[in-house]
């Protein structure tokens, strides 16, 4: 199991970032797929039509989400966190993503990178 730490950049307001990371209907328009999301603790949540799946463990308005990814049979959970700090360029994410199964670490790495931040930030341009 690995454990990963990022930050991104994106030019938009905290506020505006959250509401792209936990809104269905926008999490819909910048994925391109199908989504399941709600802004509630112990609730399910779905991207990319099924692609990653998993629990919404905690929310603070415009400064943090956490959730529980799926990996399989995987024993060990893995969380994920995103803090939102407010940026002279609009949002600094820290995104901190542990136990990653070794086998997917590579996909997710590069996931984060190109497909979840990747795309969020051509929304912001």
């Amino acid at each position: 199991m690995k454990d990963l730490k990022r930050y991104y950049t994106l030019h938009a307001d905290p506020k505006d970032v959250y509401n792209a990371l936990t809104n269905q209907r926008m999490l819909e328009i910048w994925t391109g797929e199908e989504v399941l999301m709600q802004t509630e603790p112990n609730t399910e949540f779905s991207l990319w039509n099924g692609s990653i799946s998993g629990i919404n463990l905690e929310f603070e308005e415009n400064k943090k989400i956490v959730q529980q990814w799926f990996f399989g049979d995987d024993e060990k959970e893995s969380i994920v966190t995103i803090k939102l700090h407010p940026h002279k360029k609009g949002t600094s994410v820290e995104l901190i993503h542990t136990n990653i199964p070794d086998d997917a670490y590579e996909n997710i790495s590069d996931g984060w990178d190109e497909d979840y931040f990747g795309a969020l930030a051509e929304l912001f341009i």
